[in-house]
């Protein structure tokens, strides 16, 4: 151990016996308490949101004019106010002595139960109109038991105390803080967010905006390399630890590196027992069901499918890297031919993550008929992978630019997506999020196969005629993987975040949005006003919506809704 880092830990030492000092205060401090400081926490974010998304996009070597900047609002200060929100409605709720409004609850055939969390407010239903999600609970959940499965802490406080180590993502520069809130003020943690040096040159704004948590002694940042989270990990002083990272880097941290760390995970034998949650990612599937497109149909779409992977340049850990096409589809050559202009046509973006080129090296050698389409990392498509293979690309996650696809058989729609659903449940890495589109008239062709479907799917998220990542931005809804993954195999980790209505046992976040854009929905008789997101990474507008959204989160006022519109329609 260097001396620098010998120097650093004495700092550590003192942040976190700040923290434990703490830990019991905060756990029971008062709830009236806990909202002003959230208030304080989103006046500060609006403050400091363009000055956020200027050190981002310098960071990543983005163009000031590119239109890649709307993604940084999106992903960083707008998912970041609205989760803020989302805690800050519910917090209000408990203090009143109730719980939160639950718009609808329902109940299937087998028993489980379904929580729609979202929209809730008018805004919801103005911003992101035609867009609905639903929270489903773990099989043993009742309606009846639900409300005893929300907000626990405030009705049972344990007394103890916890401190939890949050090991910072490095792609999207919302998911640190968002991670923080959520074990800070769902499981009454206080925190120490180590930052990844990926992204660590937020660290002053971080500290500047959660001054109100930082001053009281409630939470601490600090930035460093792998040796500093090795010591932090191992601290006596961390009660919990939880990651957002990869697979490898927790298996890293559990049972350590090389053939010896290799060998006690084989063998279930951790070098840390203490508590840990995970989102680690994974191999994100889109199933697109065969159907009649039109023209207009598979543009959108295709532009839709790209977002999916090159929203962020690819460094997504939700991003759909495998599409799965039907071979009985007459469109899938001309939707995969609408993909592949859709990939020549954007502009070029740096790959800032590290590690993005030797990955799509790796996955070119695995597929020597691969496309690429330029660039300093090149986009590249892997077309016509053969599903019976155990493929490169079905069990590893490539977290860059690299675009998969592959066809499974199947006489009709019905037969397909009973085929997709098994290949990837057994076939593909990790449980994060998985995305769905068909034909609105494939749909209700398919109602009783596809609400089928989304059962047996086992990925935390699923998204159907929407990017799964929606469950991401909506406060409400639940982020991680399906449930159930152990430490020795630990896929896309264990545990949840975000989650602002505090249900305690989700199994996963389903969202639905139109297959039609506004104002194209009208004319098929969806009347939606939602037009094209502002995370496509085709939107013309997205830099300016979003920011005039991030503006309404942070001090939500009807008169700001007529240009966010106006422009969201040019979009």
């Amino acid at each position: 151990m260097t001396s620098s880092v010998a120097f650093d830990t004495v700092a550590l030492d003192r942040a976190l016996r700040t923290l434990q000092q703490q830990k019991q205060i905060w756990e029971v401090l008062a709830v009236d308490k806990k909202i002003e400081m959230l208030l304080e926490t989103r006046y500060l974010l609006g403050h400091y949101a363009a000055e956020w998304v200027r050190r981002s996009i310098e960071a990543k070597g983005l163009d000031p004019s590119s239109p890649w900047i709307g993604e940084e609002w999106v992903t960083g200060p707008w998912a970041i106010a609205e989760v803020i929100n989302g805690y800050i409605e519910t917090l209000k709720a408990i203090a009143e002595g109730r719980l939160p409004h639950l718009p609808r609850i329902r109940t299937r055939p087998d028993g489980q139960v379904m929580v729609q969390v979202f929209p809730r407010t008018l805004y919801d239903r103005l911003i992101l109109n035609g867009i609905t999600a639903d929270v489903w609970m773990q099989p043993d959940v009742t309606e009846e038991t639900l409300y005893n499965e929300i907000g626990t802490l405030y009705r049972k406080p344990t007394h103890e105390g916890v401190v939890v180590l949050v090991l910072g993502a490095g792609n999207l520069n919302s998911i640190p803080p968002l991670d923080v809130l959520y074990h800070m003020i769902v499981r009454g943690h206080v925190a120490m967010l180590k930052m990844n040096p990926v992204n660590d040159y937020l660290d002053p704004l971080i500290e500047a905006i959660f001054a109100p948590f930082i001053r009281t002694g409630f939470l601490r940042v600090v930035s460093g390399g792998a040796e500093v989270g090795e010591y932090l990990t191992q601290h006596p002083d961390v009660d919990e630890i939880h990651l957002t990272g990869s697979a490898r880097t927790h298996d890293a941290i559990v049972y350590g590196t090389g053939p010896e760390g290799t060998a006690r995970r084989i063998h279930n034998q951790p070098l840390i027992t203490k508590p840990m949650t995970s989102e680690l990612g994974g191999v994100g599937p889109l199933i697109v069901l065969p159907g009649r497109w039109s023209a207009e149909d598979i543009r959108y779409h295709a532009e839709h499918a790209v977002t999916m992977k090159l929203h962020n340049n690819g460094f997504n850990c939700v991003a759909s890297q495998l599409i799965v096409l039907a071979d009985c589809w007459e469109q899938k050559d001309e939707f995969m031919a609408a993909v592949r202009q859709v990939m020549r046509e954007l502009p070029q973006r740096p790959a800032y993550y590290p590690g993005a080129a030797e990955r799509q090296r790796a996955a070119i050698a695995a597929h020597p008929h691969a496309e690429t389409f330029g660039g300093e990392v090149p986009r590249t498509l892997i077309a016509n992978i053969n599903p019976t293979q155990d493929d490169y690309c079905f069990q590893n996650e490539l977290f860059g630019p690299v675009f998969a696809q592959t066809s499974l058989p199947g006489e009709d729609a019905a037969t397909f997506l009973r085929n997709a659903v098994e290949f990837c449940n057994q076939r593909l890495m990790g449980t994060l999020g998985a995305s769905i589109l068909g034909h609105p008239r494939t749909l209700r062709q398919l109602k009783t196969q596809l609400d089928q479907a989304i059962a047996d799917l086992r990925y935390g998220a699923i998204g159907v005629n929407i990017w799964a990542a929606a469950a991401f931005l909506i406060a409400e809804g639940t982020w991680g993987a399906f449930p159930g993954h152990t430490e020795d195999n630990i896929q896309s980790g264990t545990g949840v975040v975000r989650n602002a209505l505090m249900l305690d046992r989700p199994q996963k976040t389903v969202v639905h949005g139109s297959f039609y854009p506004f104002p194209r929905s009208w004319l098929h008789g969806d009347f939606n006003i939602s037009p094209k997101p502002p995370w496509f990474v085709t939107n013309r507008t997205a830099c300016r919506t979003a920011r005039l959204v991030t503006a309404l989160a942070v001090d939500p006022h009807l008169l700001r809704l007529p240009p966010i519109f106006a422009l969201a329609l040019r979009g």
